[in-house]
């Protein structure tokens, strides 16, 4: 008895050594994860996209740490808009960044109120990048029907006032449940923006112009982590 108590014992031993050192394994992949960003030997350019949820972001410390360009999140849907767009714009151009500005699209609602939503926050300002349509949201959950034809179609009308607002084309951010449900990254002639931290995304099927490699950076910036984005050099 005496002996299989002192062998269970090692065992127990040998075991809690293995668990405790993948949990510090764990830890440290996590932390690097939470602290990674993409080469700038890979990718000259990189910056940040920012939104209210992001908290205070101080934009001079953004830029010491390499960021060349924000975009902020400025209007969702037909009637949301984000409290800090304003604040943040300033701010960002203070900073020496160069800036753009984003609209979370809608499949429930027709383009009209969603691009009068936009332009009413977004100042017709040449020195502001392109502008970029987020597309995450489907229409699977609208409180009336709407067909997949009808979210296309709308889609292309709010593109086209947005960029007639911005006077230049528009950068289509499209999630991977977006374009699994309405294959639209290849149909469309628009740059793309993808999502998918740490490897690059292949969903979109073509070549992309903007990545968020990291979409949960943590940094001195801000209180909380935030969107990192690299440009295709």
């Amino acid at each position: 008895m005496a002996r299989r108590k002192k062998g269970f014992g090692w065992r127990g031993r040998l075991a809690g050594a293995v668990l405790l050192a993948g949990l510090i394994g764990a830890g440290w992949l996590w932390w690097q994860l939470l602290h990674w960003t993409p080469s700038t030997a890979d990718y000259p350019e990189q910056g940040a996209e920012i939104g209210a949820s992001d908290g205070a972001v101080k934009f001079r410390t953004l830029r010491a740490l390499g960021a060349e360009f924000v975009y902020l999140d400025a209007s969702s849907g037909a009637n949301r808009t984000d409290a800090r767009f304003a604040s943040n714009i300033d701010a960002a151009q203070a900073a020496g960044l160069k800036v753009g500005a984003v609209h979370d699209f809608d499949p429930c609602l027709t383009a009209d109120p969603q691009s009068a939503n936009f332009v009413t926050i977004v100042p017709r300002e040449p020195r502001l990048l392109p502008p970029v349509i987020a597309l995450d949201r489907t229409a699977d959950k609208c409180p009336k029907k709407v067909r997949d034809a009808a979210v296309e179609s709308e889609l292309m009308t709010l593109i086209n006032q947005i960029e007639a607002h911005a006077g230049k084309r528009a950068i289509l951010k499209v999630s991977r449940r977006f374009e699994d449900r309405y294959h639209l990254a290849g149909r469309l002639d628009r740059s793309l923006w993808v999502v998918g931290t740490r490897f690059q995304p292949t969903y979109a099927g073509r070549p992309w112009l903007l990545w968020t490699a990291n979409g949960r950076l943590e940094t001195p910036a801000a209180g909380e982590p935030i969107r990192w984005v690299v440009v295709q050099p």
